[in-house]
């Protein structure tokens, strides 16, 4: 297998940090939103449906997975990051853990303290650490 693979095609949104294309669901990489029922999950999931709507997504997948979904970054016809563009939006955060810090400066003043400081992810944070395995590549 490659060490990233495309996949392109419409984006129905699940949360704020989860697709499926063509059957395929993906985490964001680099990216934690509120679970839809945390303060902000429905924003966040109904700004993503903003941004995907009636846009073709590509799909970098990088070979990694979390819980039943392939991890990537998604992009808009236009090259940006959909990742990049929630976080802007004040409804999602970096996480470092993962992104090494690729999107912390994308950050509006005070979001973390508005999204409770990231507590919707602390807990995730850990279990996806213990979690996120990497696909063997034979």
């Amino acid at each position: 297998m490659p060490k990233s693979m495309m996949l392109q095609g419409r984006a129905y949104v699940i949360d704020g940090d989860t697709v499926r294309i063509n059957g395929t669901k993906i985490r964001l990489a680099g990216i934690d939103a509120p679970e839809l029922d945390m303060p902000y999950g429905q924003k966040s999931k109904w700004a993503m449906v903003e941004i995907c709507k009636g846009q073709t997504i590509t799909a970098e997948l990088d070979g990694e997975r979390s819980y039943d979904r392939l991890v990537g970054t998604c992009y808009l016809p236009d090259g940006r990051d959909i990742g990049a563009e929630l976080i802007k939006q004040g409804l999602a955060l970096d996480l470092p853990e993962f992104s090494r810090g690729k999107y912390r400066h994308l950050e509006p003043p005070g979001v973390r303290r508005r999204l409770a400081n990231g507590q919707f992810g602390h807990a995730s944070i850990r279990i996806r650490q213990r979690t996120t395995i990497k696909v063997s590549r034979s």
